[in-house]
């Protein structure tokens, strides 16, 4: 990527990307790894559709990028459904154990601040499995033997390890997998694998064997359920057989805001993408299509927005099932009004505290549009790394360490307690274009040819169309990533390679006052202004710049169809097409 900046003219910035976007009529996949877009490719050649492509591209990711994802972890899709125009959000996040309580934690010297971060306690009912298979059976169309093929054959011959997963496998090898049970089953003789060289995971073929076998059935019932049971005790855990036969994922309304024109859908909670949607309320209000992308005036205003956003969602995201969660009032444009009456145009506000709304009530990202124009985004997540690194003996995969998330303070709407879900990081989103008041245009869905069970191309989208199925990977800068990339491609009119190749900063949610990182590429003049202006920002470089996320995008023309496609550049990944005629 390219900046070059006119230091006469703060506002003088140009910005192209390296690397050229994906276009595309027949359908196009983007990941964090090669091998996974091509898992979800030939997955599209073979006649499966958008749901089916984005499990299939996922199951190759915990084989090729175990480091950030795998079915020991939970998942949460967005899924656009061209025959309807309807986005359905689907929530495959686990649940604590029913043994595990604060008095328990208590009884073990654990109630601290938090939970130690791969301890066996911070492991909750994976529930990546039943959300996959879930996702298949409302809207696939293939079956789960044919869409798990290509991730079992990775598992079984082998792949040449990615250079920046390669990096990461070392870290977490040493972090986590030398000292958790089992973690051996994911390295070389107690090693990391290195760039290039080839790694088999035949414990991991035979969980995909099992599962394409007999389904979600095949994972929570029987040997696999007692694997991770028996392992979990081992540790000092308490999950039980109940606890993972009772676990279901929930099919939810998605939350939205319009945006200039635009409605972005995100998961509800126990998901924080509440927090991009409150933050993109707050940002309507001003114009950042007039500011430059790298501008110190730009990215002052989406830090600003963002903090406020975090300080509610902190407090307010947790399991709906034991707080009610104002949603509602959170994402109303009068709440924004009053909350966005707090942003000095010119000075930080380090430190906001959360809004009172009058209440009635590491990871990978991947996205798939397919040629008819359903749209999955997609997201699957161990937390931090290899989660625990605890892996089930046998079975190739790593639990994840989610329960960290939960807060231990009794009076927090996220406090721990058995069967329920934490706030979770990782959140998928999906945006339509909303139909404008002169067009003519009313209701969802598109034009179909006579007797058609799938658009006819070309076509002309009716109503509320698919704009943008994206996604930013990477802990609490997932909401950041979403508010940034989005005001790239829609505010500033980039597409979605340069949107994605942009230099991002990202908040630091966890410490009080939290600094700013600012990624190495952004303009020098940039760093220094927002520095001025009250924010303790600092420079990030290297390998590190992997906390600014890692993301994917695909853009939908709404008068040809033709896709439009980005990838992260600071992963291994790439967004490809098929070169199949359209049928």
């Amino acid at each position: 990527m390219t900046i070059n900046t006119d230091d006469t003219d703060m506002n003088t910035i140009t910005f192209s990307s390296r690397r050229s976007p994906v276009y595309s009529r027949n359908g196009i996949v983007a990941t964090s790894q090669p091998l996974a877009t091509a898992a979800g490719l030939e997955i599209l050649a073979r006649g499966g559709n958008a749901a089916d492509a984005a499990v299939a591209a996922g199951a190759a990711l915990n084989v090729t990028e175990p480091t950030s994802t795998g079915i020991g972890g939970d998942m949460f899709a967005l899924y656009y459904s061209a025959d309807t125009g309807q986005v359905t959000a689907l929530n495959g996040s686990g649940r604590a154990p029913s043994a595990l309580t604060l008095d328990r934690l208590k009884n073990e010297g654990l109630l601290a601040e938090a939970l130690p971060p791969f301890h066996p306690h911070t492991v909750t009912v994976p529930g990546a499995c039943a959300g996959w298979c879930d996702l298949i059976a409302r809207h696939g169309s293939l079956s789960l033997s044919e869409i798990l093929a290509p991730a079992i054959r990775l598992a079984d011959e082998g792949f040449p390890v990615a250079p920046l997963t390669a990096y990461y496998w070392a870290r977490g090898a040493a972090r986590q997998l030398a000292s958790a049970p089992n973690g051996h089953e994911l390295t070389i003789n107690g090693r990391a694998p290195k760039a290039g060289e080839i790694f088999r995971n035949p414990g991991l073929a035979r969980t995909f064997k099992l599962v394409a076998e007999r389904g979600a059935a095949g994972f929570y019932q029987g040997p696999i359920a007692e694997a991770i049971v028996g392992v979990l005790k081992e540790a000092g855990g308490c999950m039980t057989m109940d606890d993972l036969a009772s676990h279901v994922s929930t099919w939810e309304a998605p939350i939205s805001v319009d945006y200039r024109g635009l409605r972005v859908y995100e998961c509800p909670p126990n998901g924080q993408g509440i927090t991009a949607l409150i933050a993109l309320n707050l940002l309507e209000g001003f114009d950042l299509a007039s500011l430059e992308a790298t501008s110190p005036e730009k990215m002052h205003l989406m830090i600003e927005a963002l903090r406020l956003a975090f300080a509610d969602a902190r407090w307010y995201v947790a399991d709906p099932q034991f707080f009610n969660v104002p949603v509602r009032e959170l994402l109303s444009k009068e709440y924004a009004a009053e909350r966005r009456k707090l942003i000095d145009p010119q000075r930080a506000t380090v430190d906001p505290k959360r809004g009172a709304p009058v209440a009635s009530s590491n990871t990978v990202y991947l996205s798939v549009v397919d040629k008819w124009g359903n749209a999955c985004s997609f997201i699957n997540s161990n937390y931090m790394g290899f989660g625990t690194g605890i892996v089930p003996k046998g079975w190739g995969f790593t639990l994840q360490n989610r329960g960290h998330n939960f807060s231990l303070d009794p009076n927090h709407p996220n406090c721990l307690a058995p069967r329920k879900r934490p706030y979770h990081t990782i959140i998928p989103a999906m945006v339509t274009r909303l139909p404008s008041p002169d067009d003519g245009r009313v209701g969802g869905g598109f034009r179909y040819a006579e007797n058609a069970t799938q658009p006819s191309p070309p076509y002309r989208d009716q109503g509320e169309s698919l704009y943008a199925s994206y996604g930013v990977m990477g802990g609490f800068m997932q909401p950041q990533g979403h508010v940034q990339v989005l005001s790239a491609l829609y505010d500033a009119g980039f597409d979605p390679q340069s949107a994605l190749d942009l230099p991002r900063f990202c908040i630091d949610v966890d410490e009080a006052g939290g600094r700013v990182a600012i990624e190495e590429c952004m303009p020098k003049a940039t760093l220094d202004a927002l520095q001025k202006m009250g924010h303790p920002v600092y420079e990030v470089t290297g390998y590190e710049r992997a906390l600014f996320g890692r993301g994917q995008v695909i853009l939908r023309d709404p008068e040809t169809g033709v896709l439009c496609g980005g990838s992260d550049p600071r992963a291994d990944g790439c967004a490809m097409t098929l070169v199949l005629g359209r049928r």
